[in-house]
């Protein structure tokens, strides 16, 4: 019977049919809204873990079981492997396969059962060491840069101890251990390992501070979550490196520590920097300012040349100097020439005007008379200071002439080639010479030399010197 036939019979008519995909999208919606993250607790089975490194289980206690899967990402994460037949604690997302309509529990995180208690008091206690401020940032010590002496918390019988040391030995030698002997697990192991860490605070002949154990299950590391523990470690004078257990365990002794490392070879890393590399690295250093030294001296000596060529020789200047004379004579010439052409354009102007205004003789006689003693004085007053001041550059260029200075008593010493001699050490003796004065010359022949720039230059004589050539 089709739907019309119902409807027409006065039947209600049937609601749309639900595909079963959305059907399961819903249930899977319904079930995660409903259902928050919780922690579950049962025994592994039907253990499969899948090419792609997702691991599939059932949970199961005695009453029922339950499909579970830990995707890659997050069985990466673990640190250890699921097997048949372990009880765990899982923390896990309600949700349904929508695929295959399968009820299951996605495994955010797995924990080995027996635990949970014991990691309730680790978190209570984190939480209490937190809110007081003992894991604070601003509280942390740094280590420091290059210590002399380490001391090592821990059993004498570790393996942990045996990687430290073995690592200190190989990156610095140099650096000498004090072990301070506790018991690291066990019952009464905390407060042993808080009497150590103190010890080794008030030794006062250490630097830092290694607290060290190797791997093991959360009962076996519970010593290092203790509170006496983190309070010894914060209450040390020293700076304090906790490496227990391994990258994935976390203590509250780590929280506690300045520095977390996560395996004891790691903290020795931490304590002793590597000497090879501070070797090789000063060397580098060394090699670096070795280079730069050389260039600084290279520049220097760019400069200095530089410098040399900007230097001038007296003869230049002399030159420059002669040039700059010509130059002001030429001026001075060029202006008396100007200075009387332009007096004799103002004479002729005035004779012109002269001219053209008809001057009564008998009226401007007696002006024109006061007046050319007044033209004639200007006139010779005019040529006296024009002659004076030729004078001065005369007697300022005769005090540059090689001939003025030689009329004071210097003279000229030249070899037999004519070269002029400057340095008594161009000289031999028994050579010739000619020695050129104001006026006239001599020639002579070389006694002696000496290169001692102090020797008088008058009133002192001839000295002689000993040993002298």
């Amino acid at each position: 019977m089709s739907d019309t036939t119902t409807a027409s019979a006065g039947l209600p008519m049937a609601a749309p049919a639900m595909p079963i995909s959305l059907l399961n999208r819903l249930v899977r919606e319904r079930l995660e809204a409903a259902f928050p993250l919780c922690w579950v607790a049962g025994e592994v089975s039907n253990l499969s873990y899948a090419p792609s490194g997702h691991v599939y289980f059932s949970l199961k206690d005695a009453a029922a079981q339950v499909r579970c899967v830990m995707f890659r990402s997050r069985a990466q994460t673990l640190g250890w492997r699921l097997e048949n037949g372990q009880h765990i604690e899982a923390r896990v997302l309600v949700t349904l396969y929508e695929a295959r309509g399968d009820f299951q529990l996605n495994v955010e995180a797995a924990r080995r059962g027996g635990v949970g208690r014991l990691y309730e008091q680790f978190l209570r206690l984190k939480e209490k060491l937190e809110r007081e401020g003992l894991f604070a940032s601003d509280r942390k010590r740094p280590l420091p840069a290059f210590p002399r002496r380490i001391a090592i918390v821990t059993s004498p019988q570790a393996a942990a101890l045996r990687d430290v040391l073995s690592t200190l030995a190989r990156r610095a030698p140099q650096v000498s251990v004090v072990i301070y002997p506790t018991p690291v697990q066990g019952e009464g192991a905390a407060p042993q390992i808080a009497a150590a860490i103190r010890r080794a605070g008030e030794g006062g002949e250490c630097e830092v501070v290694i607290v060290c154990r190797g791997g093991g299950s959360l009962e076996d590391l519970w010593a290092f979550n203790d509170e006496e523990v983190a309070r010894a470690i914060r209450a040390c004078p020293l700076p304090v490196i906790c490496g227990v257990g391994h990258e994935t365990d976390f203590s509250i002794a780590d929280f506690a520590a300045d520095r977390r490392a996560p395996t004891p070879t790691a903290a020795a890393e931490l304590a002793a920097p590597e000497q090879a590399a501070w070797l090789a690295r000063l060397a580098t250093t060394r090699a670096t300012l070795c280079r730069q030294i050389e260039q600084r001296l290279e520049q220097r000596g760019q400069q200095l040349d530089w410098l040399a060529r900007r230097l001038q020789h007296p003869a230049q200047t002399l030159a420059a100097r002669r040039e700059s004379l010509r130059n002001l004579q030429r001026r001075l010439g060029a202006g008396l020439l100007q200075a009387s052409a332009q007096a004799r354009g103002e004479l002729a102007g005035l004779s012109r005007r002269l001219l053209l205004s008809r001057p009564d003789p008998a009226r401007h006689g007696g002006r024109l008379a006061a007046l050319a003693p007044r033209l004639r004085s200007a006139w010779q007053e005019s040529r006296h200071a024009r002659a004076a001041d030729l004078a001065r550059l005369r007697d300022g260029l005769a005090h540059l002439n090689p001939r003025a200075v030689m009329a004071r008593g210097y003279s000229i010493v030249a070899n037999r080639r004519g070269e002029i001699v400057r340095d008594s050490r161009n000289l031999e003796p028994g050579e010739e010479i000619a020695v050129l004065f104001h006026r006239g010359r001599a020639d002579a022949a070389v006694l002696s030399t000496d290169h001692d720039d102090s020797m008088p230059l008058a009133g002192g004589g001839i000295a002689s010197r000993p040993g002298a050539d």
